[in-house]
């Protein structure tokens, strides 16, 4: 190409530019913001931007030992003393209960890359939250609450071994066998009664959070069938009162003056009888009480409310309690190892208080409670005793208790049929 054709391409291209240049400031000035499909190009989109790195921060959690306090667990944490004591205050200001403040809970402190605090959080329970974090030179608490997701659920079994086995079975929990053995232990020794075979069912709130399964709340309807008898057990309120009691379908208590049994779970190595050869002092003799073998320290609750007569050494009784009833009864406890808090002569217990444990002390082969039961003086044999049955459902109150009986009951029979 001469010089001459150079010249002709060049003034052609910067005439194109022109033109194209004059239309489109014409098409801005006449449709500004426009889409522009007459561009000769697509604009380019920017350089995309890449993200940023976040600052590192560590969580450490820490868990509460025995003898622990808030301010001992986030020190140990690694907050200084003046800290620990400032987030301690805050949490109590809202709500937190130092006392409360039990072994196996948790606490989470999160630090940023400098190692510096910035926040603590703590559940004290699996309804309660907090969360503390650094402001203005202090502190800053919130506190959050969850619901409790209550479900009605059915539970129901059968024994082949025994009851504990029979509810795991279940996939429940032994905490469920206790609740329900205390409904009808005024009613059933479920020491010397149960039997293979026997079935359980049962109403039970089971209380979620976030989907997760917590703990139990009230049993609202229960069953148990051994050998031809179903005891029938219905959680009710009576009017004007927040205590849940338990009552048979016809509005009687279930609770009597007397627990069937002073132990849990235990079995019976000797009944009442007047003509039992003694293991130690030899001969016939009788042995008007009942024996309970069950291990070291035990817990021996009192079987009903009353007043200590007698509490301490007894010579071939071992360590005894000795507790007046109403209605001239009085129960004896022997071989005991120790003695419960606060048992002694004048003091009062209620039924079902721990007032001993277990032991072997006095005239014992082994570990057994010694359980005696007189009445106006006389020993009578526990098991045979019929003891004075608790208050019914008031007259006023008995026909909606009686509709909630059956409805409870039949949703029972629908939900876990036997």
């Amino acid at each position: 190409m001469n010089r001459m054709e150079r010249r002709v391409v060049a003034a052609a291209t910067l005439l194109v530019a022109s033109v194209t240049g004059l239309a489109v400031a014409t098409g801005l000035y006449l449709w500004p913001g426009a889409p522009a499909p007459w561009l000769l190009s697509a604009p380019v989109p920017p350089p995309a931007t890449e993200p940023r790195p976040a600052f590192p921060t560590t969580t450490r959690r820490v868990e509460v030992k025995p003898g622990d306090t808030l301010v001992s667990a986030l020190a140990r944490a690694g907050l200084d003393p003046r800290t620990a004591g400032e987030v301690t205050a805050r949490l109590v200001h809202k709500g937190a209960e130092p006392r409360k403040f039990r072994p196996g809970a948790a606490l989470d402190l999160t630090w940023n890359f400098r190692r510096e605090p910035i926040e603590v959080r703590y559940a004290p329970s699996p309804w309660v939250r907090f969360a503390a974090v650094p402001a203005r030179g202090s502190w800053e608490v919130a506190r959050s609450e969850i619901e409790p997701d209550v479900r009605v659920e059915a539970v129901q079994g059968r024994v082949r071994r025994s009851l504990f086995e029979a509810v795991e079975e279940t996939g429940e929990s032994p905490q469920l066998v206790l609740a329900m053995v205390e409904i009808f232990s005024s009613d059933f020794d479920f020491i010397t009664d149960t039997r293979r075979g026997d079935r359980f069912r049962l109403l039970v709130e089971k209380r979620y959070a976030r989907g997760v399964f917590v703990d139990y709340g009230r049993i609202l309807a229960t069953q148990y069938a051994s050998e031809g008898r179903i005891l029938s057990g219905v959680g009710y309120a009576r009017g004007g009162e927040a205590r849940w009691a338990y009552y048979d379908p016809g509005g009687h208590s279930l609770k009597k003056s007397f627990l069937k049994s002073p132990l849990e779970f235990t079995r019976i190595t000797s009944g009442f009888t007047y003509a039992r050869p003694h293991p130690i002092l030899g001969g016939v003799r009788p042995h008007l009480a009942i024996d309970y073998a069950a291990p070291t320290g035990t817990p021996v609750r009192a079987v009903g409310d009353g007043v200590v007569t007698a509490a301490g050494w007894d010579g071939g009784n071992g360590i005894s309690v000795t507790i007046r009833h109403r209605s001239g009864y009085a129960t004896m406890y022997n071989h005991l190892s120790k003695l419960g808090p606060g048992i002694r002569a004048g003091a009062r217990v209620s039924q079902r208080q721990v007032i001993g444990s277990v032991g072997a002390t006095g005239l014992a082969t082994g570990p057994h409670l010694d359980y005696r039961v007189s009445k106006n003086g006389r020993f009578v044999n526990p098991l045979g005793e019929r003891f004075i049955p608790g208050e019914p459902i008031a007259a006023d109150e008995r026909a909606r208790f009686l509709e909630h009986a059956r409805v409870a009951l039949r949703r029972l029979e629908a939900q876990a049929p036997f």
